[in-house]
């Protein structure tokens, strides 16, 4: 027969037929209130077991009640977490609906459940996080994910609504023709009024969008518009010269080619560094030799150079001098000083070109000099700088003197040795 029709009186329907009936008429999960704790899971703390609440649930068609506190045990850890999850196991083929718990594997995923249509069926209540090395199941472990059913959607007035209905019940009020739910203590709008005063975070002010007006709409406007500033491309400029002489300008040193590396100089004087009086000719004192005639004086002076760079020349009559006497000093510190010789270090010229420094050339480290005659040593912004060697003379006379009073000793000695022969 093509038509298959049920259930009616004097027939006999099958449990595949009813279960088919059903599961078009309720989807599986919990008949109860999602605030109820039909077939709620928990963990007690202390042990490797689960309680489950009694409950009633419809899976596929089939119904199950549970009337009392059903415990279910959670396999032993491992060494690494896995997750669990506790289901009830519709099997048509055993004619039953049971607790039962899907052990997942180390490291791996939560297990799915088994959802066929007319063969096992599985629904989940809560998954288990059971913990490396763990001995007992906390509550923090339990993660509910229950499914309800019965919360069907109705249509009433204000008079008719349900007397008891479940939390989440939803229908529509045509009295107010509103969308309403029953959210456990009253029917509230499934979308709330707002108002503009109600909303938060709304900003003061709206700027246009892009939007146009028309000329005509415009009120105001000038009869005239005098050009304000502007550009033209040149290519929209007619009548330009052909060629453009250059105007007074200036370049910067960086942007010239072909610029010389160094700069002899021209003829030129200098100011600052001599004093009123004073002239340089050849600053190489053998051009102008002492035998050669000279004006003024008829001299030639050492010159001295002031930290600025000023002249002067270096006198030594007693007319320029005061407070003299003798100055005590160890021939010792003379003999210890230790002339080198050495090359000048590379030095940047006024246009910043690197000059090679003077090689092989002899005298002193002043540094080792002040150790022991500081009084030769300049220095410079409180810092060793050179030396005056025009006192190493002053500083050998003690050596000489010394000298000469041991050579006269000894001479005297050899006489006194001949005498007595």
């Amino acid at each position: 027969m093509a038509i298959t029709s049920y259930p009616f009186d004097g027939q006999t329907v099958t449990e595949s037929q009813f279960s088919q009936l059903f599961r078009e008429a309720a989807d599986s999960g919990v008949a109860s209130s999602s605030t109820a704790s039909s077939f709620s899971v928990s963990a007690d703390g202390a042990t490797m077991t689960v309680k489950v609440q009694p409950g009633f649930a419809i899976l596929r068609g089939h119904a199950v009640l549970s009337t009392a506190v059903e415990t279910l045990t959670i396999a032993t850890a491992g060494t690494s977490a896995r997750s669990d999850r506790v289901v009830l196991r519709l099997d048509p083929a055993s004619n039953s609906i049971v607790l039962a718990v899907l052990q997942g594997v180390a490291g791996g995923a939560i297990p799915s459940p088994t959802q066929t249509d007319t063969g096992v069926y599985e629904l989940p209540l809560a998954t288990i996080t059971v913990g490396a090395n763990i001995t007992a199941i906390t509550s923090a472990a339990v993660d509910k994910e229950r499914a309800f059913v019965g919360n069907t959607v109705g249509a009433w007035t204000n008079r008719t609504r349900p007397t008891t209905p479940r939390f989440g019940k939803l229908g529509l009020n045509y009295d107010t023709d509103t969308w309403e739910f029953w959210d456990g203590a009253a029917w509230a709008p499934l979308v709330a009024s707002v108002s503009w005063s109600s909303l938060t975070g709304k900003p003061s002010t709206f700027p246009p969008s892009s939007h146009s007006h028309a000329w005509d709409d415009l009120t105001g406007r000038p009869t005239s518009m005098p050009p304000t500033a502007h550009k033209h491309a040149w290519g929209d400029v007619t009548g330009t010269p052909s060629a453009y002489p250059p105007e007074t300008h200036s370049h910067t040193w960086s942007s010239i080619t072909s610029k010389p590396t160094t700069f002899p100089p021209s003829g030129h004087s200098h100011s600052g560094y001599l004093e009123a009086g004073d002239t340089i000719a050849w600053a190489n004192g053998s051009k102008q030799p002492h035998a050669r005639a000279v004006s003024g004086s008829g001299t030639y002076y050492a010159v001295w150079v002031r930290g600025d760079g000023g002249f002067c020349r270096n006198t030594s009559s007693i007319n320029f001098k005061e407070n003299v006497r003798d100055f005590v000093m160890d021939p010792a510190d003379v003999l210890a000083l230790k002339p080198r010789v050495y090359d000048r270090k590379a030095q940047l010229d006024e246009d910043g070109t690197a000059q090679e420094g003077a090689k092989g050339e002899v005298g002193l480290i002043a540094e080792e000099v002040a150790v022991h005659l500081p009084w030769i040593v300049n220095y410079l912004d409180g810092e060793i700088d050179g030396l005056r060697y025009d006192l190493l003379g002053v500083a050998l006379l003690p050596v000489v003197q010394n000298q000469e009073r041991r050579i006269k000793a000894l001479e005297a000695r050899i006489e006194e040795l001949a005498r007595a022969a």
